[in-house]
């Protein structure tokens, strides 16, 4: 077993959840921790018995920024030369589903690990912000192109040039995030959603989530034709087989490729 200084990893009915563990620091974002969920990540994406991912910080903040004192003195183009941060779009690109679970701050490098999950539960005490302007700068882990296209430009355009925060409740009805939770709550939720993901069909699931995300990346038509190719690709496999059988015969499908408590050995 790794020994991580800043992240927590546990596992549990297929699914891994990571927590985000520099409480001195309410989790702010430093090269360590990047790299250390990157490489959580890397063993949950190998493991064959993790289905779904879920990722948490402390009930007074999921991660309030990137580490500012790392920052302080950087300069271009140096910064520019390392590509400062793109190590930190690897949490993207992961394969699996993901999801963040937020409670309290959620500020700066902390909204943008959020919006790079597949969707967001959060607590009722959640505050979400992309405060980079008042510090001169501006969001440089993805916040004005994902939050952009997470709640649309009006909105995404005033946080960004106000600093202002934004509270759980308004957070739910601009689709920010999937649901919101009372703060006790939140962890038992998201698990609980987890764990329901973790027994479907790997396959189905992670054709699902490339599925949705092309839904960004291309034109209505081609993403059309890309989840139509994909659809009949799956027929391919034995969960579709056993999925559409099970439904006809009227009992739960029990699915080679599911994570989680059916197959546990």
């Amino acid at each position: 077993m790794m020994q991580w200084q800043t992240i927590l990893l546990q596992q549990h009915k297929g699914v891994g959840l990571i927590t985000l563990n520099r409480p001195h620091a309410l989790n702010a974002l430093n090269n360590q921790l990047i790299i250390e969920i990157n490489q959580a990540l890397d063993l949950l994406e190998k493991d064959p018995t993790i289905g779904c991912m879920v990722l948490t910080g402390s009930e007074k903040a999921f991660a309030a920024g990137a580490d500012i004192k790392e920052m302080l003195d950087l300069s271009f183009p140096q910064i520019y030369l390392d590509d400062f941060f793109s190590l930190a779009d690897r949490i993207a690109q992961r394969r699996k589903p993901l999801i963040a679970a937020v409670s309290g701050y959620a500020l700066g490098g902390g909204c943008e690990l959020a919006l790079m999950c597949d969707f967001i539960y959060c607590a009722d005490n959640a505050k979400f912000g992309l405060p980079e302007v008042s510090l001169g700068v501006l969001p440089g882990i993805g916040g004005t192109q994902r939050l952009t296209l997470a709640i649309g430009k009006a909105k995404a355009m005033e946080m960004c040039l106000t600093a202002r925060q934004m509270d759980a409740q308004e957070a739910e009805q601009t689709g920010l995030v999937a649901r919101v939770f009372p703060a006790e709550q939140l962890l038992a939720q998201t698990l609980q959603t987890a764990e329901k993901i973790a027994e479907k069909s790997l396959t189905a699931v992670m054709m699902i989530k490339e599925s949705i995300n092309r839904a960004f990346e291309v034109s209505l038509a081609e993403g059309l034709r890309f989840e139509r190719r994909i659809f009949h690709s799956v027929f391919a496999g034995a969960d579709q087989k056993e999925g559409m059988r099970a439904f006809v015969d009227k009992r739960p499908a029990q699915f080679t490729s599911a994570k989680g408590h059916h197959h546990e050995t």
